[in-house]
């Protein structure tokens, strides 16, 4: 399946999803990311990774190989040819990559686990198709596998997210590409005011969230409590009450 989106200034980005068969009697479905920059194809793309089936390491290495293949194709059209040639290496690229994949997963408390973990606070400034787009909001996040929260005090909307750093970055690439809300006719529009008031690595200090929620508060003393309670006192602080200026 492809997904086309064509923002303004900023190129063009293809979702794709590959099954890749009979490897180990088992489907690989491989969820592709493709940014087209808009001096493409004299520009490498920028290319995301996801799958169930393979690890976060693996991933990586499925698209260090797909970078590696679009460095030969420079000043050409690659898209198509980087798909094909997925298609008929997947099972070589996991294999190279066994031996990291063979190794305990680090997913309680070896500090590197932490290297890839992000945080992201953005500010919108309205939604006018309220229920849609949260709905969209929390597929994204649970495709991507991002934590956090989506807030509402009054008129202020935050989503604050956490998670690997390439997921929120492909986040990201859907939040301004995707027509997620409708204009003042009641038209799809894509999401024009948004603003990344903070985008930084967790920090040991900093409560990991362990699901996406939709919150509502009544006063910013209910808002601020939930930044405290996650160790996020400072980004509260700096970012959130300037916006009721």
């Amino acid at each position: 399946f492809i997904f086309l989106y064509f923002p303004e200034t900023h190129g063009i980005t293809f979702r794709i999803q590959v099954n890749v068969k009979e490897w180990l009697d088992t489907d690989i479905l491989l969820k592709l990311l493709f940014h087209l920059p808009v001096n493409y194809p004299s520009t490498l793309p920028d290319i995301s990774v996801n799958s169930d089936q393979l690890t976060r390491a693996q991933c990586t290495d499925v698209k260090d190989k797909l970078l590696e293949q679009a460095k030969k194709h420079l000043s050409e059209p690659m898209v198509h040819d980087l798909i094909l040639w997925i298609q008929q290496h997947l099972k070589h690229v996991i294999k190279q990559s066994a031996g990291v994949c063979n190794e305990k997963p680090a997913l309680s408390k070896g500090a590197s686990t932490e290297d890839g973990i992000w945080m992201l606070l953005l500010h919108l400034d309205h939604m006018r198709a309220k229920a849609k787009y949260v709905k969209t909001v929390e597929k994204w996040a649970s495709d991507l596998r991002l934590t956090g929260r989506l807030m509402f005090m009054g008129k202020i909307i935050l989503i604050l997210l956490q998670g690997d750093r390439s997921n929120i970055k492909e986040y990201l690439i859907l939040q301004k590409t995707s027509k997620v809300d409708v204009d003042s006719s009641g038209k799809k529009c894509r999401e024009r005011m948004i603003s990344v008031l903070c985008e930084t690595k967790v920090q040991a200090q900093h409560k990991r969230f362990q699901m996406f929620e939709v919150k509502e508060y009544s006063t910013l003393d209910e808002l601020q409590k939930e930044f405290e309670a996650a160790g996020l006192t400072t980004l509260f602080s700096e970012f959130v009450p300037p916006l009721l200026k």
